[in-house]
Protein backbone atom coordinates (compact mmCIF):
# COMPACT_ATOMS: atom_id res chain seq x y z
CA UNK A 1 0.00 0.00 0.00
CA UNK A 2 1.56 3.11 -0.76
CA UNK A 3 1.75 5.83 1.57
CA UNK A 4 1.25 8.95 -1.37
CA UNK A 5 -1.05 9.18 -4.39
CA UNK A 6 1.51 9.43 -6.69
CA UNK A 7 3.51 6.19 -5.66
CA UNK A 8 0.85 4.28 -7.50
CA UNK A 9 0.65 6.58 -11.16
CA UNK A 10 2.35 5.08 -13.58
CA UNK A 11 3.61 8.76 -15.36
CA UNK A 12 5.08 9.23 -12.07
CA UNK A 13 7.47 5.81 -11.84
CA UNK A 14 8.13 6.37 -15.71
CA UNK A 15 9.05 10.12 -14.70
CA UNK A 16 11.57 8.57 -12.21
CA UNK A 17 13.16 6.33 -14.75
CA UNK A 18 13.85 8.59 -17.15
CA UNK A 19 14.97 10.82 -14.21
CA UNK A 20 17.34 8.09 -13.29
CA UNK A 21 18.92 8.47 -16.29
CA UNK A 22 19.25 11.64 -17.13
CA UNK A 23 20.29 12.01 -13.75
CA UNK A 24 23.24 9.75 -14.60
CA UNK A 25 23.93 11.58 -17.79
CA UNK A 26 24.45 14.92 -15.75
CA UNK A 27 26.66 13.28 -13.74
CA UNK A 28 28.89 12.38 -16.76
CA UNK A 29 28.48 16.02 -17.88
CA UNK A 30 30.20 16.80 -14.61
CA UNK A 31 32.52 14.12 -15.06
CA UNK A 32 33.59 16.56 -18.16
CA UNK A 33 33.26 19.77 -16.28
CA UNK A 34 30.48 20.78 -18.44
CA UNK A 35 28.96 21.91 -14.92
CA UNK A 36 25.91 23.98 -16.25
CA UNK A 37 24.62 21.28 -18.76
CA UNK A 38 24.60 19.16 -16.21
CA UNK A 39 22.76 21.13 -13.44
CA UNK A 40 20.35 22.22 -16.12
CA UNK A 41 19.63 18.38 -16.91
CA UNK A 42 19.33 17.18 -13.83
CA UNK A 43 16.88 20.26 -12.74
CA UNK A 44 14.22 19.82 -15.66
CA UNK A 45 14.20 15.63 -15.25
CA UNK A 46 13.68 16.39 -11.58
CA UNK A 47 10.87 18.89 -11.94
CA UNK A 48 9.06 15.99 -14.01
CA UNK A 49 8.46 13.26 -11.44
CA UNK A 50 8.38 16.45 -8.77
CA UNK A 51 5.41 18.25 -10.64
CA UNK A 52 3.70 15.46 -10.79
CA UNK A 53 4.00 14.41 -6.94
CA UNK A 54 3.12 17.92 -6.14
CA UNK A 55 0.27 18.00 -8.36
CA UNK A 56 -1.45 14.61 -6.92
CA UNK A 57 -1.34 16.51 -3.50
CA UNK A 58 -4.19 19.20 -4.93
CA UNK A 59 -7.26 19.47 -3.70
CA UNK A 60 -8.88 20.24 -7.32
CA UNK A 61 -8.61 18.34 -10.99
CA UNK A 62 -8.04 21.93 -12.16
CA UNK A 63 -5.11 22.11 -10.11
CA UNK A 64 -3.51 19.01 -10.60
CA UNK A 65 -3.81 19.45 -14.27
CA UNK A 66 -1.84 22.63 -14.22
CA UNK A 67 1.22 20.87 -12.08
CA UNK A 68 0.61 17.80 -15.16
CA UNK A 69 1.16 20.48 -17.18
CA UNK A 70 4.38 22.20 -15.79
CA UNK A 71 5.38 18.61 -15.76
CA UNK A 72 4.99 18.14 -19.64
CA UNK A 73 6.70 21.26 -20.01
CA UNK A 74 9.65 19.93 -17.81
CA UNK A 75 9.58 16.40 -20.79
CA UNK A 76 10.01 19.31 -23.66
CA UNK A 77 12.77 21.08 -21.57
CA UNK A 78 14.82 17.78 -21.38
CA UNK A 79 14.54 16.86 -24.88
CA UNK A 80 15.34 19.80 -25.85
CA UNK A 81 18.59 19.37 -23.87
CA UNK A 82 19.23 15.95 -24.78
CA UNK A 83 19.15 17.57 -28.68
CA UNK A 84 21.77 20.23 -27.52
CA UNK A 85 24.03 17.85 -25.76
CA UNK A 86 23.63 15.33 -29.02
CA UNK A 87 24.76 18.47 -31.40
CA UNK A 88 27.40 19.96 -29.10
CA UNK A 89 28.59 17.21 -26.73
CA UNK A 90 28.71 14.05 -28.83
CA UNK A 91 26.09 12.21 -27.01
CA UNK A 92 25.20 9.24 -29.07
CA UNK A 93 22.82 8.83 -31.67
CA UNK A 94 20.60 5.84 -30.38
CA UNK A 95 21.34 6.96 -27.05
CA UNK A 96 19.65 10.18 -27.72
CA UNK A 97 16.62 9.10 -30.39
CA UNK A 98 15.83 6.19 -27.23
CA UNK A 99 15.89 9.31 -24.82
CA UNK A 100 13.93 11.43 -27.19
CA UNK A 101 11.30 8.38 -27.55
CA UNK A 102 11.12 7.76 -23.57
CA UNK A 103 10.16 11.74 -23.42
CA UNK A 104 7.98 11.56 -26.35
CA UNK A 105 6.15 8.71 -24.88
CA UNK A 106 5.98 10.13 -20.90
CA UNK A 107 4.56 13.26 -22.26
CA UNK A 108 1.85 11.91 -24.42
CA UNK A 109 1.20 9.66 -21.58
CA UNK A 110 1.04 12.72 -18.95
CA UNK A 111 -0.92 14.63 -21.41
CA UNK A 112 -3.75 11.75 -21.81
CA UNK A 113 -3.58 11.81 -17.82
CA UNK A 114 -4.46 15.08 -17.86
CA UNK A 115 -7.38 14.78 -19.91
CA UNK A 116 -8.59 11.65 -17.64
CA UNK A 117 -9.11 13.72 -14.98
Amino acid sequence: MSRFRFEDLEIWQEACRLGDFLDDLANDLEARRKYRYAEQLRGAALSVSNNIAEGSGSSSSKDFQNFLNFARRSVYENANMIHFLQRRMSLDEKLAEQLLEDCRVLAARIAKFSQSL
